[in-house]
């Protein structure tokens, strides 16, 4: 196995990661809506996952580890990715809060501040603003 093949591996392993962390806020509520798979239908060409993959994510979707990306930008990446799923729906119940919040933690964020952070991104999705919006906004939310 070639030093190429291992990072390309890992980098799957880290997109099935994030995927199936999207998957779980989405099935969080019992089902999916048509907005939450389409949003999922995309975000897994967006990442390289497989159409077997996609099936065997959303069936076992606690397969996957969750890999917090080094970064702090990434981490705001996949923040946007998992709090547009959490409110693809419209309607923010307190479990894909919860959820989120776990996630957030996950993916790195402090304990001391994590509530802040979620309610931020959440408020900045009622507002529909971009991924670049939402970067600059979540980096600059102090100030």
């Amino acid at each position: 196995m070639s030093f190429s093949d291992l990072f390309d591996n890992e980098f799957k392993n880290r997109n099935k990661g994030h995927f199936s962390a999207i998957v779980r806020v989405a099935l969080s509520d019992g089902a999916l809506t048509s907005e939450e798979k389409e949003f999922l239908d995309k975000l897994a060409i967006r990442l390289e996952i497989s159409r077997a993959e996609y099936e065997e994510i959303l069936e076992n979707p606690s397969k996957y580890p969750i890999n917090p990306p080094v970064l702090h930008i990434q981490r705001l990446e996949r923040l946007y990715d998992l709090a547009r799923m959490v409110y693809a729906d419209h309607v923010l119940g307190p479990k894909q809060k919860q959820i989120l919040t776990r996630f957030a933690l996950a993916l790195g964020f402090t304990p001391s501040n994590v509530n802040y952070i979620v309610d931020k991104a959440l408020s900045l999705l009622v507002l529909n603003v971009d991924l670049d919006t939402f970067i600059y906004e979540m980096q600059h939310m102090n100030k």
